[in-house]
């Protein structure tokens, strides 16, 4: 192995996917993307699909870009959604979109059947309809044809080299894991009456899956030896691993479509408080927990962006820095934003039915957009400190949204704490960093975390504006 050995990121998100390759060494982290692909999804006969045979197809045409000194390869995505498989291992259908509507009122009849105790007490998590357990229950009758259930980095790495796995800070996504123990817990599939059988085997970050198949090694002309290594294939688990973090007493924001914002602990929280606060306990690397709650995110802005037609966006912030701050605002939480479609029309009912001024220009919605978030991640973090009482002198922003400086200068007044935004690419960052330790490259989390810091561009906001102002705007939302 050179001193300076390759390794590649396959890094799914909900509209983009990428394939990024990194030089890691002592001092050194270097990025590198090789292959940039969309991530479309398709509805057919009314229902939302995943493409998942081409996001495959880039996967492969990634792999084929890498440098051919490449050591391993490690495959993360977004949550929650999975692909069935038949006993020869046949993928039986499209995997569907989390936004399908056919999750709809499924977690309300199943939170009655089963009960928020037993839900929360067991997975411990956050309560969104589009969970993965919601789903099963919505899609029974498909199971029964199935013998296996794999989520999608695991879906994309069984295709890689024909071994089948669930990396655990994604099962923990779905659930179906207890928290506690850290394995599937068979009383909630039990009382759900899902098929046990489709659950396989855990695998933790870190750990070797296989080689590739030899038609895989054919076509992409990767090393026979290439190493396919399990990491924290949840992207957020991946990028809370990226955190360049110098003390303990952190929160974190990993922004993009989705904000997820909160802690990270040694432990799950699972007192009522909570859950009746909705929160989430999640698995990080080496077993800890990430606490957060799901807020919608820059979706809200994405989606208008798409219903505007793609307007230059640093020209609309621009303009939008100059809208009165605080005028109007929305829950970006509100279930009204989580489908796609028309989100200007949608944010300027919700405004007027709040009893907000109404945006009507697109610097105004963009602004609404933009304070509605801040607003958010300062009272998802607050609560996130105040159930977990974890100390906070620090909030990272990571992800594509740590590229919107209005954003991050408004978090960082909202919270009243320092914001260091960056790096942007902090999921394929964590993605290479576990592969990387799994191969005696880097030391344990805080020596990763190390290298974050001292090597990626960063940049830090301090809190300034009207205190009592935002704390008037929060009362106002609430």
């Amino acid at each position: 192995m050179t001193t300076t050995p390759t390794f590649a990121a396959v890094d799914l998100g909900a509209s983009s996917g990428r394939v990024m390759t990194a030089r890691i060494g002592a001092g050194t982290l270097d990025l590198t993307e090789v292959h940039r692909f969309p991530n479309r999804p398709v509805r057919a006969n009314g229902t939302l699909y995943w493409d998942l045979l081409g996001l495959y197809g880039n996967v492969l045409d990634g792999l084929r870009a890498a440098p051919p000194e490449l050591v391993s390869v490690g495959i993360d995505s977004w949550a929650v959604d999975y692909g069935l498989l038949d006993g020869n291992g046949t993928l039986l259908g499209n995997p569907v979109h989390y936004r399908d509507t056919r999750t709809d009122g499924v977690m309300e009849r199943v939170r009655a059947e089963v009960g928020d105790d037993l839900l929360y007490q067991v997975s411990g998590l956050q309560f969104l309809p589009f969970n993965t357990v919601y789903q099963l229950v919505a899609a029974r009758a498909d199971l029964e044809r199935a013998e296996t259930l794999l989520l999608i980095p695991d879906l994309l790495a069984f295709w890689l080299t024909g071994q089948v796995g669930a990396e655990r800070t994604n099962a923990s996504t779905t659930g179906l894991l207890d928290v506690r123990e850290g394995v599937w817990s068979g009383t909630l599939i039990e009382r759900l009456g899902l098929p046990g059988r489709l659950l396989p085997g855990l695998r933790e970050p870190g750990e070797v899956i296989g080689r590739p198949r030899p038609e895989v090694a054919e076509e992409t002309g990767v090393a026979a030896g290439l190493a396919v290594t399990a990491v924290a294939s949840h992207d957020t688990a991946s990028a809370v691993a990226a955190v360049p973090a110098t003390t303990g007493r952190f929160g974190y924001i990993s922004c993009g479509t989705w904000s997820l914002v909160g802690v990270e602990l040694p432990a799950p929280v699972l007192g009522e408080e909570s859950r009746k606060a909705n929160f989430t306990n999640e698995g990080g690397v080496d077993g800890t927990v990430r606490y957060l709650r799901n807020v919608m995110g820059l979706w809200l802005l994405q989606e208008s962006m798409r219903a505007w037609g793609s307007p230059d966006l640093p020209a609309l912030l621009a303009e939008a820095e100059r809208v009165p701050a605080l005028r109007s605002l929305v829950d970006p939480d509100d279930p009204e934003f989580l489908p796609p479609g028309d989100m200007p029309s949608r944010i300027a009912a919700h405004c007027v039915r709040r009893g907000f001024p109404e945006p009507r220009t697109r610097a105004e919605v963009v602004r609404c957009v933009l304070d509605s978030l801040a607003l958010a991640h300062r009272r998802t973090l607050r609560e996130a400190v105040r159930l977990s009482g974890r100390e906070v002198e620090v909030v990272h922003l990571v992800g594509g949204g740590s590229r919107n400086d209005l954003l991050c200068r408004l978090t960082a007044d909202a919270c009243g704490l320092p914001v260091v935004a960056g790096p942007v690419e902090a999921t394929a960052l964590g993605n290479v960093l576990v592969q990387a330790r799994a191969h005696g490259v880097v030391g344990d989390l805080a020596e990763m975390r190390d290298l974050v810091a001292r090597t990626q561009t960063l940049r830090r906001y301090e809190p300034g504006g009207d205190a009592a102002a935002w704390a008037e705007a929060a009362d106002r939302l609430r």
